[in-house]
This record gives structure tokens, sequence and C-alpha cells, in this order.
């Protein structure tokens, strides 16, 4: 039984142990500044808590200390550290980050340390790198790579037409940070919230605009080898110019814990969300010109005896999916994962990756009510 700390008890923290305690493989150690958060967590085989400030090197190693992996869902202001430690340590490193400038220092120190770090692990950056390159990969020549995902309520209810369904702390970081991109085949920076665009999924309108961090590492994997290759997120129609106004217009961009304190006491949380993932890619096989699409939506639903929303099973799933593969042998014991470094039909097999399964009409195929994901 591997022996796993996962730092941060929040809603994706709890589905994590969630699904790693139901295999019996795994022994998970949660840790939380909070305790109040670690008391509410249903007792799990194979679980147990621990109060810890992610902040204080000291007490943080004494409790990564002898573990497989460690896995980071805290903030990102916090992940350099966690990696700084696993580096040292020698133990496995896995987390969520979305921040650009963080997944940089966790790579080089995988070049210093003695074992695998796999950073990016949720749902975009994430899974969507893992489907971009896929359908990438049958092509002989790449024209564009276009990657979208959106978090979305089902019923939209505000002018935002938007709920909270993970950290505040990234939403906005995304929204204000530098966005990675290819243009005419140079890797660029580009503004977040802009290239404005609109698109329809199933009859459902949307828009979609320059947010950071959701390429992982594409843009380095296919530098050189495609002309255009962009993320964007997904939202309904009029939540850009909303959130245009709130962070330029008041500047409310300047002021994070500002901006965080209003969203969290005016924008609920919801368990009612779907996840839209979608891929367009285009290029040339056999001397045509061709464009292949993926496209996918995946609900809350039942995890074991417990209803996830959709942003916890996919962002959890993906989490445990690379752990796994990690466990059984199937990634490197040491250096640098890319998340598109794993192949889709890898992915989807594993006992975590499957609830991204589509069934024949699209959907994702589901954890059903009183079933383990594993």
């Amino acid at each position: 039984m591997r022996d796993i700390l996962l730092l941060g008890g929040g809603k994706i923290g709890e589905t994590i142990v969630d699904l790693l305690t139901a295999t019996g493989d795994y022994a998970v150690t949660i840790a939380d500044q909070n305790d109040a958060a670690l008391a509410r967590l249903p007792q799990r085989p194979n679980m147990k808590t621990l109060v810890l400030n992610a902040a204080d090197t000291e007490a943080l190693r004494a409790a990564m200390k002898g573990r497989f992996a460690v896995l980071s869902a805290l903030p990102y202001t916090l992940t350099i550290e966690v990696a700084r430690a696993a580096r040292d340590l020698g133990v496995h490193y896995l987390d969520l980050t979305e921040d650009v400038a963080s997944t940089r220092a966790v790579k080089q120190f995988a070049v210093e340390g003695t074992s695998t770090f796999i950073p990016q692990c949720g749902l975009a950056p994430g899974f969507i790198s893992v489907v971009a390159h896929d359908v990438a990969s049958r092509y002989d020549t790449l024209d564009s790579v276009k990657m979208r995902v959106g978090a979305l309520p089902v019923y939209p209810h505000n002018a935002l037409k938007y709920n909270l369904t993970w950290s505040t702390d990234g939403l906005i970081n995304e929204y204000l940070e530098p966005c990675e991109a290819v243009v005419d085949g140079e890797k660029v920076l580009v503004p977040p919230l802009e290239e404005l665009e609109h698109l329809s999924l199933d009859g459902v309108e949307y828009e979609a605009f320059n947010t950071s961090g959701g390429l992982g590492t594409l843009c380095d994997t296919l530098s050189g080898k495609v002309r255009t290759l962009n993320y964007r997120s997904i939202r309904y129609p009029g939540h850009r110019d909303i959130m245009k106004v709130l962070l330029q217009d008041l500047r409310l961009g300047e002021r994070r814990d500002v901006l965080k304190d209003i969203m969290e006491r005016s924008i609920p949380a919801t368990p009612q969300d779907v996840i839209v993932i979608f891929v367009t890619v285009s290029g040339y096989r056999n001397g045509r010109l061709l464009q292949e699409s993926y496209a996918n939506k995946v609900y809350g639903r039942m995890v074991g005896d417990t209803f996830r929303s959709g942003i916890q099973i996919t962002t959890a799933a993906g989490i445990c999916t690379m752990l796994d593969l990690l466990h059984e042998g199937k990634l490197p014991s040491r250096g640098f994962v890319k998340q598109e470094d794993v192949d889709l039909a890898t992915f989807l097999s594993n006992r975590f990756g499957k609830v991204y399964a589509q069934n024949e009409g699209g959907a994702a195929a589901g954890v059903g009510a009183g079933s383990k994901a594993a």
C-alpha cells in the first residue's frame, strides 16, 4: 500500500481521498491548516488527517518524509515550496496548479531531484493536454490546435452567469496573468480576457477568451510544429465583459484579496455544474487539409456514496490517474513528466481516468450511484 500525503482539504482534496482510499492501494494522510475543514471530512478506510500549515517549512518536510508521493491541492502560491521539499526528500510530486511560473520552477527541481515531478494534473491544464496531443498526433503536419474548457453552472442565474466551482485564487490568477500561445509559428504571450469568440455546442451558446495556464507544457512540446496554438476558457455570453470592468476599469486586478473577498461573499458555489471540453485540430494528412474535433461534457454525479460536482470529479480524476500510472510503473521513476507524455487510450483505460470516457452519444461515461470510481 502506497503512503500518500495530500495537501489541501477542500472540495478537490476530499474527492481525491474518496477515489484513492476506495481502491485499497493507497493510505492517504490529508493535511490542512484548518482543523475544522478536516473535521468535516467523512471518515474513510486508510485515511488519516493532519493539521499542518504548509508555509511552515520544517513541519511540511517532517510530514512528507518517507512518503511515496505528495499531492498538492493547495493554492498556487505554495506550490514552489512543496516541490522544493519533494526534491530534497526524494518524494514523488504531483500538483494541480495552473500557474506558469510555478511549473517552470517544478521543472527545474525535476532536473535536480531523484524523484518524479508531475505538475498540472487537473482538467486544464491536465486532461485537456492529453486530448489535444492525442488528436494532434494523427496528423503528418499540424496547422492549428485550439483548446477550450469551461466549468460552468448548469443553471446560471446571476449577471456573470457563473458560480464558484473551484479555487477563487486560481480563477483570478488565470484572468490576470499573460497567456502563452503560438501565433504564426512563434511562441508568444497574449493578454488575458482578449480574443473573444463565440461558439455553440449541443444548441447552447458560449463565449471563450484567453486565460492563463490552460496550455500546460504544450507550447514547448509543439514548438516549431504548429502554426497556431491557443487555450481559451469557455463561459456563458456576457461574462468576459463584466470581468473586464471589475479587473481593469475598477482596477480590482490590482487588489486580488479584495476581489476574492467580494466574489466569495457574493457568488455562491454549486454542485450542479457541467464541464465543457472542446478541442479542434487542423492539419495535413496524406496531403489533404483536414480538421478533427473532440467534444465532451461531464456533469456532477455520485462517486461511491457521495455526490460530487463535475469539477471535483474531473480534477481529482486527473491527479489520481497520474499517481496511479506512476504507482503501476507506467511513468518514469525520475524526472519531469508532462501531461501529454501519457496517451489518451492509456489515460481513459485507467480506473480513475475512465470518468472522462465518452458514451456513443458523446457524453462522459458516469460513475453510477453507489458504485466506486476504482
